[in-house]
């Protein structure tokens, strides 16, 4: 598409792809190979002398994948067949054919940063998958369920409030109810700090009751597009006879924490009737460190289930009873796991754009779904969302993310060059945060 900017790229050296490239990612396969190893005696016990060996095979190929990062070697085609592999090398080609004969092969250090850092995170797979016996192992589930361990008591605070509203949510007049969903879109929000990736697959739990913070956290949301989302699904709700279903759609980011704010949100939807059905979307295969599989989303809701805490087995026994009637819908497509923009959707994934067609809203959770809206480019700050979605338009949409890239669009004028002057960082430390609505207003 013409005149479009160009792609964020580990090229500028100092820029946070730059230090993601050049430190966080090794650190993530280094702390991979480090959970292989500890988990040694386990594959021995499971599979024999087969797991052992398995083990190290997977190691080795992880081993070499860092290597090869860190010394910036060419990216080299997948080998194993899977069924995203011939799409991922023709990606690859794609790369390749944008590149000047001088320029070589693409290299992690000068392609885009989208495109490598989904290429590791598929390399990881790719030598899972290349081990077998232990080729479902994921390398990244016990930090990730680790992050749900150390939030109790966050979800407890999180479960009760819930609970205790849903027990009056009938008796709510509107504007009430309208401040209560302002408060469930914020918790998700902010439960977006939770990202494993950014710190390197390091404890990122949250230890505090985010309830009692929204007050002090709001002046920290850049674009607040909240609004929007009450007048277009109580707009819905009020014209439920014409159309009886109301379709919010929820692409998922990262497991624990995060993920209970987003199905308590999901819960406040439908207990509202602002929605009458979820949708919710997840990773085909381990991602991003903390990213959402099915594994994790039915781990999740069993945790809650077992609780020994009446208001957060509550919890799991009704998000349960949600997806044996219907009310929530789980669904993974590999084309979240593929490295495109979202506005090749219609052509790689047509499928899975016609179905996201059918949402009267869609929620698109975090810093990697935004960088995959908005093609992770070099946008100034005040270019408008609609324009920087480059065509990718399936239905009336909204970005809730907390800021961990260097990508933020939307904002007015002088904003986003005030916050630079006074914290050079405000982009990449997941501390502000964002609303932002693309659809008729």
């Amino acid at each position: 598409m013409a005149g479009r900017p160009a792609s964020l790229s580990a090229q500028d050296v100092g820029s946070f792809a730059y230090l993601t490239v050049k430190d966080r990612t090794p650190q993530i396969l280094t702390r991979a190979i480090d959970t292989l190893h500890r988990h040694k005696s386990e594959f021995f016990e499971k599979h024999g002398e087969r797991g052992v060996e398995a083990e190290k095979k997977a190691i080795s190929l992880l081993s070499k994948l860092r290597n090869e990062l860190q010394t910036d070697k060419p990216i080299i085609p997948l080998v194993e067949k899977f069924v995203d592999t011939d799409i991922w090398n023709q990606y690859l080609e794609h790369q390749q054919s944008l590149l000047n004969e001088s320029d070589g092969k693409p290299r992690w250090f000068y392609s885009p940063w989208l495109f490598v850092e989904c290429y590791m995170y598929r390399r990881i797979h790719e030598a899972i998958i290349q081990s077998p016996p232990i080729d479902d192992f994921d390398v990244f589930k016990e930090s990730k369920d680790q992050n749900f361990f150390e939030s109790q008591e966050s979800i407890i605070a999180l479960c009760a409030y819930l609970q205790e509203l849903l027990r009056t949510v009938e008796d709510l007049d509107e504007n009430q109810l309208k401040n209560e969903f302002f408060k469930f879109l914020q918790i998700s929000l902010w439960g977006n700090k939770c990202d494993l990736s950014l710190s390197g697959g390091e404890t990122s739990s949250q230890k505090t009751s985010v309830i009692n913070s929204l007050g002090d956290l709001e002046p920290f949301i850049l674009v607040n597009d909240m609004e929007h989302l009450w007048s277009l699904l109580s707009n819905c709700k009020k014209r439920r006879g014409k159309a009886p279903v109301i379709r919010v759609d929820i692409v998922l980011d990262n497991s624990g924490f995060e993920l209970v704010t987003d199905l308590v949100l999901a819960d406040f939807l439908l207990a509202s009737k602002l929605a009458t059905e979820i949708h919710f979307y997840g990773k085909t295969i381990p991602w991003f460190v903390s990213d959402t599989t099915v594994h994790d989303f039915n781990w999740l809701i069993e945790q809650v289930k077992r609780s020994n805490h009446k208001w957060v087995s509550k919890c799991g026994v009704d998000w349960e009873n949600h997806i044996k009637m219907g009310r929530w819908v789980y669904h993974d497509h590999m084309f979240w796991t593929l490295p495109h923009e979202f506005c090749a959707m219609p052509q790689v994934a047509p499928d899975l754009y016609a179905d996201l067609q059918k949402a009267h809203l869609i929620l698109f959770k975090g810093d990697l779904n935004y960088r995959k809206l908005t093609g992770d480019r070099k946008w100034e700050f005040t270019v408008p969302f609609h324009q920087a979605l480059s065509g990718f338009h399936p239905a009336p949409l909204c970005s809730i993310r907390t800021l961990k890239a260097e990508i933020q669009v939307g904002l007015r004028p002088g904003q986003g060059e005030q916050l630079t002057a006074s914290e050079p960082n405000w982009r990449t430390q997941g501390k502000y945060g964002i609303f932002q609505f693309d659809g008729p207003l």
